[in-house]
């Protein structure tokens, strides 16, 4: 079982930044993971990945502005977020397994955190 918690939402307006943060009980450096959003009304939607080996990847709109990370020494994952836009509220989610395909299909991870709610005002 592993667990994850997210932190490092909040407010901002456009154009501002966040970095969220993902503390995993299990040795990151095992696992591919992952941060997903959820927006009102709307399905979960890979944001960016990262497998056990560092390897990237990002949904199309946010490539150029954020950027996934990991510090195995803290076990824990990172997502840097610049020039955020108001379509970037959501609930973010971090994920994590023993291995999913290097994609952002949510469907492949076992393990997930509670949230934390991001919200860019215009």
């Amino acid at each position: 079982q592993v667990q994850l918690v997210e932190s490092g939402g909040g407010s901002v307006q456009a154009g501002g930044s966040l970095r969220l943060s993902c503390r995993t009980s299990g040795i990151i450096g095992s696992l591919h993971m992952g941060w997903f959003r959820q927006a009102p009304g709307k399905e979960r939607e890979g944001v960016a990945a990262i497998d056990n080996v560092g390897a990237t990847i990002y949904t199309d709109s946010v490539k150029g502005r954020f950027t996934i990370s990991k510090d195995n020494a803290k076990n824990t994952l990172f997502l840097q977020m610049n020039g955020l836009r108001p379509e970037d509220s959501a609930k973010y989610y971090c994920a994590a397994d023993f291995y999913v395909p290097h994609n952002l299909a949510s469907e492949h991870y076992t393990y997930w955190g509670q949230g934390t709610q991001v919200t860019v005002s215009s």
